[in-house]
Order: C-alpha cells, then sequence, then structure tokens
C-alpha cells in the first residue's frame, strides 16, 4: 500500500485513489479520463507493475469502491450495506454493540453529529459500565440505523 501511495503520490486526490492494490481513476471529462488513465498505465509500466484484465473494469459512470458507491453525483453508502443494517436487530452484549458501531462508524462521514447520536451505544462498552440495553439506547440504534438508510449523497468528489 505504501509503494503504491508512493509511486502515484502526484496524482493522489487529483484523479487517483489507492487501496492497496485498488486503483480508482476519477475524472470530469471523457477526454481528461483518458489522459489520466493514460498517465496511471504509464506509471505502472514504468514500475513494472500490471494489472489484471478481467480484474479492471474502464470507462464506468458508476463504481462500488470500498463499501461507497461513487459517481456523478456524489459518494453514497453502498445498499447492500443499507440492507445489511435495515435488518440488525439491536444488540444483545457490548461485542454486537463494538460490531454495530463499527460498521455505523465507517460511515459517520454521512451522519451529522455521529459521536453524540451514538453516546449511549458507546457507553455501554465501557468496562466499567453494565450492560444494561434501556429505551435511550434503543432510540440510539434506531436513530443510527434511519439516519444511514435514509441519507443523501455525502459529497462530490472534485477532480
Amino acid at each position: 500500500m505504501d509503494y503504491m501511495n508512493r509511486i502515484f503520490r502526484p496524482y493522489l486526490d487529483k484523479f487517483v485513489i489507492i487501496f492497496i492494490d485498488d486503483i480508482l481513476i476519477y475524472s470530469k471529462t471523457p477526454e481528461e479520463h483518458a489522459s489520466h488513465l493514460q498517465i496511471v498505465l504509464q506509471v505502472l509500466r514504468v514500475r513494472k507493475l500490471y494489472a489484471k484484465p478481467s480484474k479492471c473494469e474502464f470507462w464506468m459512470s458508476e463504481v462500488k469502491f470500498l463499501s461507497h458507491v461513487i459517481n456523478k453525483e456524489g459518494v453514497a453508502v453502498d445498499p447492500s450495506k443499507v440492507e445489511a443494517v435495515l435488518k440488525w436487530e439491536h444488540p444483545r452484549n457490548v461485542t454486537e454493540v463494538w460490531s454495530f458501531l463499527g460498521l455505523t462508524e465507517y460511515y459517520s462521514r454521512f451522519i451529522r453529529k455521529f459521536s453524540q447520536i451514538a453516546l449511549p451505544l458507546t457507553r455501554l462498552t465501557r468496562k466499567d459500565q453494565p450492560y444494561v440495553w434501556d429505551q435511550k439506547c434503543e432510540k440510539t440504534f434506531q436513530t443510527l440505523k434511519t439516519n444511514l438508510t435514509t441519507m443523501c449523497w455525502s459529497y462530490q468528489i472534485q477532480p
């Protein structure tokens, strides 16, 4: 991951996003995209790195990347994750609270005041706190589920 970030540093957050060995190229126009694609392929060629054609997708208007859907409208939660949240039953123990908070925190950029909203559930994870699922916890749980499943696009990628 570090190597990929180093070799693509000049282009990161301009038109390239790297995650381990996944490369996402984004552009405003088809002409710009052709140029960006050529640059990325050249960097790979110079470093003797190869992209497996069967794992590549080109000229996509919408992509799923790191559990997000990205298109010209912006970035949103992957619908399959929304479905998982909708089916989630309230946590019965601290481990299940951690699991739910892990998923919701990953998408916290989509939820205003996430930390404040999640506080009752976060408190349940403290070692000095007995596990008591009360109305406040249930309300928090339902609020987070609702916020995650009804949110709008977070932001637009600006190449």
